[in-house]
C-alpha cells in the first residue's frame, strides 16, 4: 500500500515513459508501446499528470519535481489495469504522479529534467480545463511535438495507429545551446519574472470571504496564463537570439550592472530585463539594421505585455462568469429539489385523498347494504306476520268449500295420469267431477318449499274476489294443499296459440277480444281494496279460455300486495325477491327487487306480442320493432291467420312495444292508456260473430 507522503523516485535516462490518464486513449497507448517498443523482461514508466482545478487549488510545492509514487486511490483508479496488462506481457512498471496545472508543461519538464529518450502519449489526451482551452488551441500531443528536445522521441497513438513525431522547435546541439543561453539567462529570467509577477499579490483589506476566495481563483488563473505566455516568450527569445539575421549580443556577467539603467524600466518602474542594446553591442552593431532590430524587439515586447494584460482580464471575466454560473446552478438544483419535494408531497396527499375516498365509498356501500338487509328482514318479518294472519283467516274466517282428501281421491281416481290435463310450477292439474260438476283439481307438489305459502295466497285472493275475467275457485283441501277450480274447456291461451291437440287457429278478432279481457282482469287486481295486487307471473300458460273463448286469469299464487301510496310511483315499490317466469319478468324489478303495478304491464306487453305472432317470447319485442321500422310486420304475424288488418294490428303492436319498455316510468298506464286502446280495437267488429269453431278438450 502506498503512502500519501510524496517521496523522490529515481528515473533512468533511457527510460520509456507512457503518459496515462485513465481513458481509452491511454489503453491504446500502453498496448501499442508494449507490443512495439518494449521487449520481454524490460521496464517502463507509467506517468500520470494530476492537474489542479481552479475550484480546488493545490500547493505545487507538496509534490517532488521528479514525481511521486501513486497513493492507494490513484493506484486503483489509473495504474492497476495498465500494471496488470504489462505484467501479463512480462514488462515491469514504475508508476509516477506529477502535479501541475498544465499537462504539457509537466511532461516537458519531466522529460528534460530526467533526459527521457522515449515518450508515448494518446492522441486525445485533454489539456487543463475547458475554460482555458479556448486560449490554447493546440492539444497536448501537438504542444509536445513543438517543445520536446530532439533527444526525446515522441509517439502519438490514435486508434491503434502510431505517428512518430520529432520535435519541431529550433533547438541547437547540446554544446551550442549552453554557449548561447549562458549569457542571456539572467536577462530572460528577469523578463519572465516580470511577466509572471502577480498584480493581485498586494494585501487586501475589508474583503468578504467570498471575495477573497474569488481573488484566489483569479490569481491562479492569471498565473496559469502567464506561465503559458512565458513559454511562448522563451521560444521567441530563442528564435531572436539564434537568428542569423539578428546582431544582438548580450553582455557577459561582468557587464551586468547595466541591467539597472533607467532605460530598461517601463512606466511602472518594473524592470523589463537586461538592455537589449548596450555600449558593447553597439560596437559590434554599428549599422542602422541593428537599431531597427532593437526597436522592433522593444515593440514586440510591449505588444506581448499588452496581450498578456488583455488575456488576464479575459480570464478574470471568465472566472467570474464561472463562479456566477456555479452559484446559479446550485440555486437551480435547490429549486428543482424543492419542486420534487412539493410534487412528492402533492402525490402523497392525492394518494391519501384517494384512499380516504375509497374507504368512504366502501363505508357508504356497506351502510347501504346493511340498510337494505334491514329492510328485507323487516319485510320478511312483516310477511311472516301476514302469512300467520292469512292462515287464521283461511282456516277460520274465509267462507270456501272444504274438501277432504277422500273426496279428491274419488274425483281424480286417486290422481290417475289418464285424467291429467296440465302441469304447472305449483303442481299437476287433473280433470275430475265434484258435486256433479266438472272441475280442475291442482295438487301441490310435496317437495315444493313455497307451495304452502302459494296455496294460502291463492285461496285468500280467489275466495275474496269475483270477476268474470278471473278464474273461479270452487274449494280446497287445506290439509294437502289441493285447489279446486272451475273447468275451462279450451285450456290455456298458450295451447291454443300453438294449436296443440290439433285445435283450430284463433281468429284475429277473437285475439283482440282476449287481449282486452286480460287487461280488464289485470286492472281489477291492481284496483283491489284496500291494497292493490300485482300478479307477478302473467303469461299465456296462466290465461285460461272457456267454451266461448272468454279469457280468465289464473294462478295468482305469486300475487303480492303493494301499498296504495306506492302502487303508481315510478321509483318506489315494495322490496321483494324477484319471482315469475323468464322473458316475462320486468327487467327493472328483476334487477332491483322493487315491485309495482307496472311490473305486470311489462308482462302484458309480451303476452300481447305473442297473441299476434304466436312466437316464443325470447327476443320477440326486438323482432316486432324491427318489422315495424321496415314495414314488414305482416311477415312476423301468425301465419295461421290469413286476413290480419294491418293498420289495426300495427297499432296493437306499437301499444305492446310501449308496454315492453325497460324502465317502468316509460311504460303507459294500464287503466288510462292500455285498456282504452285495446277496447277500441276489439270493438270495431262488435256486430260480427267473433268466436271461432268450438274446440272442447277431452
Amino acid at each position: 500500500m502506498f503512502s500519501n507522503t510524496p517521496t523522490t523516485v529515481v528515473v533512468g535516462r533511457d527510460s520509456t515513459v507512457i503518459a496515462v490518464s485513465g481513458g481509452r486513449h491511454s489503453n491504446g497507448a500502453v498496448k501499442w508501446a508494449v507490443e512495439h517498443l518494449l521487449k520481454k523482461n524490460s521496464s517502463c514508466i507509467l506517468l500520470h499528470v494530476r492537474t489542479k482545478t481552479m475550484l480546488t487549488p493545490e500547493n505545487n510545492n507538496d509534490a517532488p519535481k521528479n514525481g511521486r509514487p501513486p497513493n492507494e486511490e490513484e493506484l486503483h483508479q489509473f495504474f492497476l489495469p495498465f500494471r496488470g496488462f504489462c505484467a501479463r506481457k512480462g514488462i515491469s512498471t514504475k508508476e509516477l504522479v506529477l502535479h501541475d496545472l498544465d499537462v504539457t508543461s509537466a511532461l516537458i519538464a519531466f522529460v528534460v529534467d530526467n533526459c527521457i529518450s522515449t515518450l508515448v502519449v494518446g492522441a486525445a489526451t485533454s489539456s487543463w480545463g475547458s475554460i482555458l482551452r479556448r486560449f490554447n488551441k493546440d492539444d497536448v500531443s501537438a504542444s509536445l511535438a513543438k517543445s520536446l528536445p530532439d533527444t526525446c522521441s515522441l509517439y502519438v497513438i490514435s486508434k491503434g495507429k502510431v505517428q512518430h513525431i520529432r520535435p519541431s522547435g529550433h533547438h541547437h546541439p547540446h554544446h551550442n545551446h549552453q554557449n548561447v543561453e549562458a549569457t542571456p539567462a539572467k536577462s530572460i529570467k528577469d523578463i519572465v519574472n516580470f511577466l509572471e509577477s502577480d498584480p493581485l499579490d498586494q494585501p487586501h483589506k475589508d474583503l468578504t470571504n467570498n471575495q477573497i476566495a474569488f481573488e484566489d481563483i483569479e490569481r491562479k488563473l492569471i498565473k496559469d496564463v502567464v506561465k503559458h505566455q512565458s513559454n511562448k516568450l522563451w521560444e521567441y527569445l530563442h528564435e531572436e537570439t539564434n537568428s542569423p539575421k539578428s546582431p544582438i549580443e548580450y553582455p557577459s556577467s561582468q557587464n551586468s550592472s547595466a541591467n539597472n539603467t533607467p532605460g530598461n524600466s517601463d512606466s511602472t518602474g518594473q524592470s523589463l530585463g537586461p538592455p537589449l542594446i548596450n555600449k558593447t553591442s553597439s560596437h559590434h552593431c554599428g549599422n542602422n539594421s541593428s537599431l531597427k532590430d532593437q526597436v522592433s524587439f522593444d515593440m514586440q515586447m510591449r505588444k506581448l505585455k499588452l496581450e498578456l494584460q488583455k488575456t488576464a482580464e479575459m480570464y478574470g471575466m471568465a472566472c467570474k462568469e464561472a463562479v456566477l454560473a456555479t452559484q446559479k446552478a446550485v440555486e437551480i438544483e435547490k429549486y428543482r429539489q424543492e419542486k420534487e419535494r412539493d410534487m412528492e408531497e402533492a402525490k402523497l396527499a392525492q394518494t391519501k385523498m384517494t384512499m380516504e375516498s375509497t374507504q368512504m365509498s366502501k363505508h357508504l356501500v356497506k351502510t347501504e347494504s346493511q340498510k337494505r338487509r334491514e329492510v328485507e328482514l323487516k319485510s320478511k318479518h312483516e310477511e311472516g306476520d301476514t302469512i300467520k294472519a292469512l292462515q287464521e283467516v283461511i282456516y277460520n274466517n274465509i267462507p270456501y268449500r272444504k274438501y277432504t282428501i277422500e273426496d279428491i281421491d274419488a274425483a281424480t281416481n286417486k290422481f290417475d295420469n289418464a285424467l291429467k290435463i296440465g302441469e304447472g310450477g305449483y303442481g299437476p292439474v287433473f280433470k275430475g267431477v265434484l258435486d256433479h260438476t266438472t272441475v280442475a283439481i291442482k295438487a301441490m307438489k310435496p317437495d315444493l318449499a313455497y307451495a304452502e305459502k302459494q296455496f294460502q295466497q291463492e285461496v285468500i285472493v280467489l275466495s275474496t274476489i269475483r270477476h268474470p275475467n278471473m278464474v273461479l275457485l270452487l274449494g280446497a283441501c287445506p290439509e294437502f294443499g289441493v285447489l279446486v277450480y272451475e273447468y275451462m274447456v279450451n285450456g290455456s291461451l298458450e295451447d291454443r296459440l300453438l294449436q296443440r291437440d290439433n285445435s283450430p287457429p284463433i281468429p284475429w278478432k277473437t285475439r283482440f277480444k282476449i287481449a282486452s279481457e286480460i287487461a280488464t282482469g289485470l286492472l281489477f287486481l291492481h284496483q283491489t281494496k284496500p291494497e292493490p295486487l300485482v300478479h307477478r307471473d302473467l303469461k299465456p300458460a296462466n290465461i285460461l279460455l272457456d267454451k266461448n273463448y272468454v279469457s280468465k286469469i289464473s294462478d295468482v299464487g305469486l300475487a303480492r300486495l303493494v301499498p296504495p301510496s306506492m302502487a303508481n310511483q315510478t321509483t318506489q315499490y315494495r322490496l321483494t325477491g324477484a319471482a315469475g317466469t323468464f322473458c316475462y319478468i320486468d327487467p327493472e324489478y328483476q334487477q332491483t327487487g322493487l315491485l309495482g303495478v307496472k311490473s305486470d304491464v311489462y308482462s302484458l306487453g309480451v303476452v300481447l306480442l305473442q297473441i299476434i305472432t304466436a312466437k316464443s317470447p325470447m327476443g320477440l319485442s326486438h323482432l316486432v320493432e324491427k318489422a315495424l321500422m321496415s314495414n314488414t310486420l305482416s311477415e312476423v304475424l301468425d301465419p295461421s291467420v290469413k286476413d290480419w288488418p294491418i293498420e289495426e294490428t300495427s297499432s296493437f303492436a306499437k301499444l305492446a312495444l310501449k308496454c315492453c319498455e325497460l324502465r317502468k316510468r316509460d311504460r303507459p298506464d294500464l287503466g288510462t292508456v292500455v285498456l282504452p286502446e285495446l277496447n277500441r280495437i276489439s270493438r270495431l267488429w262488435d256486430d260480427e260473430n267473433i268466436y271461432p269453431l268450438r274446440h272442447h278438450m277431452a
